[in-house]
């Protein structure tokens, strides 16, 4: 006999939103984007139908990445606050579905870039998703505070990957766009850590925070936003580059370097008390400097081909 009255919590059943946010769809998004703009900008044309098949067998390959890094980071998601909430550690999802979900997704997203694309563009997604997965996740991340200046490699790939899609081959302007995003990454993550510093704490991660502490880190974020200056202002004067691109980079690296020196000057006790409003914002700040730069790259090349850019000097 059954007592009535008393509630029995029924088993969950996933969602397709539960397996969506496994595929971390906010990256999946940077990802499509960048990609999209290195495949856009390139000398060669990609046909409509095969340049969207290839942009959404990239953002499988994103997803696929997304599923395994939470597959493997499901001890330290139940520990940290931001990330408490993901399928995994609430419960909405089991691991094993996860790493199956993300071996599958892997497996299809290389076979049919391969396919639709060619073998460099399949080869640098499979790197990309062996290099976020394991170089990164399983091995950089609690290993050292170079975690995130290594590992950044691998959000660095689409713009190459979407150069190679339309091209088949490398050159110095994907290779410039990899270092772009490449040297953005320690910054845009240590700003992260500088006010999400206890929740890499109680996880056990060596963030740079966490190993060196907040004052150090802060003296790194102005180092790199000089050091990737130059890098992103280096894209102007290649092929890709217009005066669209030359203005957004100098006003955007302006800023970024001007908002580094201000966090490398900020006391952590003032920081602490005004509960890190600064550095919130340039981390959100520096989302939208990366989202800028790619952008102007497109509306450059969209400019050249009706023939509405005046000349920019190619130096590269």
């Amino acid at each position: 006999m059954t007592d009535i009255g008393i509630d029995q919590a029924e088993p969950y059943e996933a969602q397709i939103g539960d397996y969506f946010e496994l595929l971390k769809p906010g990256v999946m998004r940077l990802v499509v984007f960048t990609a999209f703009v290195g495949m856009m900008v390139a000398p060669v044309a990609v046909h409509p139908v095969i340049g969207f098949a290839c942009l959404l067998f990239v953002a499988i390959g994103a997803g696929a990445s997304g599923a395994l890094n939470m597959w493997w980071d499901a001890d330290i998601d139940r520990i940290m606050k931001r990330t408490v909430g993901r399928p995994i550690p609430s419960g909405r999802v089991s691991p094993e579905v996860a790493l199956q979900l993300g071996l599958w997704l892997s497996v299809v997203s290389v076979a049919m870039l391969g396919l639709f694309g060619n073998y460099l563009a399949a080869g640098l997604l499979a790197f990309t998703i062996f290099f976020y997965a394991v170089v990164y996740s399983m091995w950089l991340k609690r290993l050292t505070p170079q975690n995130i200046v290594i590992g950044g490699a691998a959000g660095a790939f689409p713009p190459m990957i979407g150069w190679a899609i339309a091209t088949g081959g490398v050159s110095l302007e994907s290779v410039l766009m990899f270092a772009l995003i490449f040297m953005w990454t320690p910054p845009h993550f240590w700003a992260l850590s500088l006010f999400m510093n206890e929740d890499y704490t109680r996880a056990g991660v060596p963030m740079m925070t966490v190993a060196r502490g907040r004052p150090y880190t802060r003296k790194l974020i102005l180092a790199y936003a000089l050091l990737l200056a130059p890098v992103a202002l280096a894209l102007a004067f290649t092929s890709i580059g217009g005066w669209v691109y030359f203005t957004t980079a100098v006003v955007m690296n302006v800023v970024f370097v001007w908002g580094a020196f201000q966090i490398s000057r900020t006391a952590e006790a003032n920081a602490e008390a005004e509960k890190y409003k600064y550095e919130k914002k340039y981390f959100v700040y520096s989302i939208f400097y990366l989202f800028a730069h790619f952008l102007a790259l497109l509306v450059d090349a969209l400019l050249d081909a009706v023939e509405l850019a005046p000349a920019f000097p190619v130096m590269f």
